[in-house]
């Protein structure tokens, strides 16, 4: 059921638009592009199917989103309405004030996405501006997948590999948790947890991965 404030207010309509659980996460997911039902359950992790559907029905009734069912496709994709797409900025902006005022290593028991830790990371290092001194490419391998994490003049992007990784410069091989527990963690307790992972290339190109995130040998 969508809540009413019963007040007049901006931020109470939107709220009363998008401030239901899981509605700013799936608007979240959708602002990487279409995506499928089984998709988002799959980000969402913790959400049943049924309050998947109440919440993409509510949101569709808002005109944040919208259903593409073509003929001939069993599958239905989803993908965000132009007032959807505005809310970048305001996702951005949680992002922004959850890594300085709410971060902290994941829970035992909490699930930690691959897809997730690699575009909050990304997010983070261009925030900060962490820069190397030319291109470079790391590839994080977790037992879901491998990832690239690659830096430019544009600055820092990743990806999701399929195809081998032999021209990266630094391989790390890890679990999602163990990763973002390293990244999240204050600077005088990663070398210590860094422990936990197994990062493979030159001494040189080693020693700039481990700069970039304050990991001392």
């Amino acid at each position: 059921m969508v809540q009413s404030y019963q007040h007049f207010c901006p931020v109470a309509r939107t709220l009363e638009k998008i401030g239901d659980k899981w509605s700013l996460l799936i608007i979240r997911d959708l602002l990487r592009g279409p995506q499928r039902f089984t998709d988002l359950l799959n980000y969402l992790n913790n959400i049943t199917p049924k309050w998947l559907s109440q919440r993409l029905r509510n949101l569709e009734v808002a005109g944040i989103l919208e259903r593409d069912k073509k003929p001939g496709r069993r599958e239905v994709w989803y993908h965000l309405t132009p007032a959807g797409r505005d809310l970048g900025p305001v996702v951005e902006a949680l992002m922004d004030w959850g890594f300085r005022w709410a971060m902290r290593p994941p829970m035992p028991g909490e699930v930690v996405h691959p897809d997730l830790v690699m575009r909050g990371l990304t997010y983070s290092l261009n925030k900060k501006g962490r820069r190397l001194a030319r291109h470079g490419s790391w590839a994080i391998c977790f037992p879901q997948a491998t990832y690239l994490l690659s830096f430019d003049e544009k600055g820092w992007s990743s990806s999701r590999q399929e195809n081998s990784l032999a021209n990266a410069d630094v391989t790390i091989t890890t679990t999602p948790e163990n990763w973002a527990t390293v990244f999240t963690s204050p600077r005088s307790e990663r070398s210590r947890l860094a422990q936990s992972l197994q990062i493979e290339g030159a001494g040189e190109k080693i020693a700039e991965f481990r700069n970039i995130f304050g990991i001392q040998k």
